[in-house]
């Protein structure tokens, strides 16, 4: 029997992979790549010099995701592996951060690599509070999905724990089944924490069913050379992504959409934009949710991490917000304290990258109402603005600021670097 009596994400098998990747940096191949990742990627970004501030911080972000991530793809050899984390001490070593992507800072993201070919158990255990948003979605090799598994809809047992199967083979009576196909690659975990102070990852661990694997596990070289790819992949995915935001009108969103394909999470609602401003002003963001259980508003870099969210507020989520009398939000970005509800804080930067995600409709799907509409206003007009938004004092804010970080702790018991 799986013992989970630990942590959830800090457990001995995580740190034990991170210590890898670390290692891992030093590999000649893996830092020859590095460099020349980092100056193709300056190359082609055109960035600002606001956006060329961030890039050394993010860059080292996104490489070391790709070298945890590229560590776990061996398929007959399996192991969870959580991929996007803030940096953390390990026995003595300061672990980088893994954002990419422009990662949602409410999930929790983990991954398992699966064959087609093969036979798998997931075991596990749920939370006290059982999380809004859980998916459990099997992707192919170029971030299809295959088929989806809803982790708050699953059978479960009294004590919260949980088995899922996965094969090729059709469900029959099990429960929690995941039927694979011959394009089968890997699973992608979301465990999306609204309230922080209270929801938990899931416990999980994985077994391939079957006989000892016959090959031997990649040599330091081989995973040298995967690292080095998988770095590659990373910047092209999230330069393509922030090259495609940043071709649309600043201070402008662009209609919801949806998607299954590149990592877009199914039955997920995206509004994207960005805000570019000049010293004096904010950005002002109206939004209904369409009747969504959950929806999270974070700013990004345009390297595709996010800004500070433990310390500031980076992003706000639905239970973090204070909603309008009829229902709506309306959230202010700045690079300084306003002095009101639902400031995003944009950490001084006066452009960035918005990425709504709205999520479980209902059966119903979204009202209408789904969609957000930006403005920029003047700060020194922001009472004339927003008058219904609640006054924050400083020592409020301070005491807001506290509690979020002893929330986001819960699931890095680790501390920050």
């Amino acid at each position: 029997m799986t013992d989970f009596t630990g942590h959830p994400v800090a457990t001995a098998s995580q740190h034990e992979q991170e210590l890898a990747a670390l290692e891992l940096l030093d590999h000649p191949t893996v830092k020859a790549a590095k460099r020349s990742v980092a100056e193709k990627w300056l190359s082609r970004a055109k960035a600002s010099d606001a956006m060329r501030s961030c890039f050394d911080d993010a860059f080292d972000e996104v490489m070391f995701s790709a070298a945890v991530w590229s560590s776990n793809q061996d398929k007959l050899r399996p192991a969870v592996s959580c991929i996007t984390r803030l940096g953390h001490p390990v026995a003595g070593a300061a672990i980088p951060g893994s954002r990419w992507g422009i990662d949602n800072p409410d999930s929790v993201y983990r991954v398992i690599p699966i064959s087609g070919d093969e036979r798998y158990v997931i075991r596990g255990r749920v939370g006290e509070h059982r999380m809004t948003e859980n998916y459990f979605t099997l992707w192919d090799a170029n971030m299809g999905t295959v088929a989806v598994l809803n982790g708050r809809t699953m059978e479960v047992d009294p004590d919260g724990s949980f088995t899922i199967t996965v094969d090729a083979d059709p469900a029959g009576d099990r429960p929690n089944h995941v039927q694979t196909t011959p394009e089968a690659h890997e699973f992608y975990i979301r465990d999306v924490l609204l309230n922080w102070d209270r929801d938990d990852p899931n416990h999980l661990a994985v077994e391939r069913r079957g006989a000892a694997p016959q090959g031997p596990a990649r040599t330091r070289d081989e995973q040298a050379d995967a690292t080095a790819e998988m770095m590659a992949y990373f910047a092209d995915f999230t330069g393509k992504l922030s090259h495609g935001v940043y071709k649309m009108p600043a201070n402008h969103f662009n209609l919801a959409w949806s998607a299954d394909k590149v990592g877009a999470m199914r039955n997920q609602v995206y509004v994207m934009g960005r805000f570019d401003l000049q010293p004096g002003e904010a950005f002002v963001v109206d939004v209904g949710d369409g009747g969504a259980e959950y929806f999270t508003v974070p700013l990004s870099n345009i390297w595709g991490t996010t800004l500070d969210i433990v310390d500031r507020t980076g992003s706000l989520n639905k239970a973090q917000s204070t909603p309008n009398d009829e229902g709506s939000y309306t959230y202010v970005i700045a690079p300084t304290d306003p002095g009101v509800a639902n400031w995003i804080d944009s950490d001084g930067l006066r452009e960035g990258i918005l990425t709504l995600r709205m999520a479980e409709f209902g059966e119903t799907g979204p009202k209408e109402d789904l969609g957000a509409r930006g403005r920029v206003v003047a700060i020194d007009d922001l009472e004339r603005e927003v008058p219904t938004l609640r006054r924050v004092s400083a020592a409020e804010r301070a005491a807001e600021l506290a509690a979020r970080r002893a929330a986001y702790l819960r699931r890095l018991p680790e501390g920050t670097n």
